[in-house]
């Protein structure tokens, strides 16, 4: 009956479980912080899951690139939109929080629709940058996967900024909290770190160069790694 909303359900039970604990933790008041949880978790899954699958792209469509002619770019396609998918399914709950939680809705929403485009490209030069190493070198996936794990602990993802006192200003410019940030700040209804859209443009221009001059330079050799 559920189909793919056990997904959203699995992480229902992990936000009101992390929530019971942390904000005890963290002595913070539960109105304010299962909203910040929440919207964390969520879009930190839409950057991990498409860093995680990005090793695969690839790899995961040998069957594909060696009997269809068609762009490489195409299957860097595939994993932003499954991972965009999957989001999608996640956020249902979203509009329950801001209901519940009384969350203020203002002008700053409309910032989620540039600040989803921009990690939807950044999904897209790693896609293609991680997809051609992991193609080439087999142990970059789970290289990958572990440097991600310690990513979700360094990150403000499930604890808050003012959490690390003279550390804030440091672990701001953290281009991870910087692309959640621009997410979850507008479902807070508050603007956003004044570091983290400069922080999220300047990963999006800055990688997609280089990863454009990398594809250039290793693309056709994809066929021949797989």
């Amino acid at each position: 009956v559920l189909g793919p909303f056990w997904v959203t359900l699995t992480n229902l039970i992990l936000i009101v479980s992390m929530c019971v604990i942390y904000a005890r933790l963290f002595h913070v008041d539960a109105k304010t912080y299962v909203p910040y949880i929440m919207m964390g978790i969520l879009v930190w899954q839409f950057i991990s899951g498409t860093i995680n699958e990005a090793c695969g792209t690839f790899t995961d469509a040998k069957d594909v690139i060696q009997q269809v002619p068609m762009p490489f770019s195409v299957q860097a396609y595939r994993v932003v939109y499954r991972n965009l998918i999957v989001f999608g399914h996640n956020v249902v709950i979203v509009p329950f929080g801001i209901v519940l939680f009384k969350v203020p809705v203002d002008w700053h929403l409309v910032e989620i629709v540039p600040g989803l485009f921009l990690l939807s490209l950044n999904g897209l030069w790693i896609s293609l940058i991680l997809g051609a190493l992991s193609t080439r070198f087999r142990d970059v996936p789970p290289i990958i996967a572990n440097v991600v794990q310690v990513l979700f602990f360094l990150t403000p993802i499930f604890w808050p900024l003012s959490a690390v006192g003279d550390l804030q200003s440091v672990l701001a410019l953290n281009p991870f909290f910087a692309w959640i940030d621009v997410v979850r700040a507008p479902l807070l209804g508050v603007a956003p770190e004044p570091t983290s859209w400069p922080i999220l443009i300047a990963c999006v221009l800055f990688g997609g160069f280089f990863s454009f001059l990398f594809f250039v330079r290793f693309r056709e050799r994809i066929a021949y790694w797989i």
